[in-house]
């Protein structure tokens, strides 16, 4: 029962941040939302502090499992699921980018964990451009850095595309996401890439 409360607690104060911001919620809020007391919510922690850093644990995890997901086939279809997670993570933790400036000013441990995870998909990402030349799916590099601000800019899109499209109020799709990404590598598309792009992934791009 315990682990279940605390499981709810957490539910509950994600869908409660997502809607209202961090810095908006009170405890009363997210035990109302979970139909229990303060006393019971303070019984598994002590504070909203407490919570929040509980958030950002089980939040660090859920991302080491999507990094987890790099390379399992030797296809594009590969990186196209993992931006189906990418795409649930961003949208189910949507207050964590909002926020980051209050988030930066209240937790700077959680920073310290967040730039280390963007130098982790950062890098991931640029691997990934290098297997994707290796295979012939992309030209090589034009110049030397062109690869390296390409990894940049998609981060930038996986990370920041269900912000500005909230802050723009415009309607979230997970097909119009994937389809943002894979623009990114469009112009360094091989000929045999981009046979590969629409063999592979044909069927998704054409219903978006």
């Amino acid at each position: 029962m315990p682990a279940n409360t605390k499981h709810r607690i957490l539910e509950a104060s994600i869908h409660l941040f997502n809607q209202h911001g961090l810095s908006n919620v009170r405890l009363q809020q997210i035990a109302d939302a979970c139909g229990i007391s303060v006393g019971n919510l303070a019984y598994h922690f002590k504070n909203k502090e407490a919570i929040t850093s509980f958030v950002y644990e089980t939040l660090f995890e859920d991302l080491k499992k999507i990094l987890s997901a790099y390379l399992v086939q030797p296809n594009l279809v590969d990186f196209d699921r993992q931006l189906d997670q990418y795409y649930f993570f961003f949208n189910e933790h949507r207050f964590y980018l909002i926020d980051l400036f209050e988030i930066e000013r209240s937790f700077p441990e959680v920073i310290v964990q967040w730039h280390e995870f963007t130098a982790k998909m950062i890098l991931q990402i640029r691997k990934r451009v290098d297997y994707y030349v290796q295979s012939g799916i992309l030209v090589t590099e034009p110049k030397k850095g062109v690869y390296d601000t390409l990894a940049d800019h998609i981060w930038m899109s996986i990370a920041f595309w269900i912000p500005q499209q909230i802050l723009r109020g415009r309607a979230l799709d997970g097909n119009r996401f994937k389809q943002f990404v894979w623009a990114q590598f469009v112009p360094y598309f091989s000929e045999n890439g981009w046979q590969r792009y629409l063999s592979e992934l044909g069927p998704v791009v054409r219903t978006q």
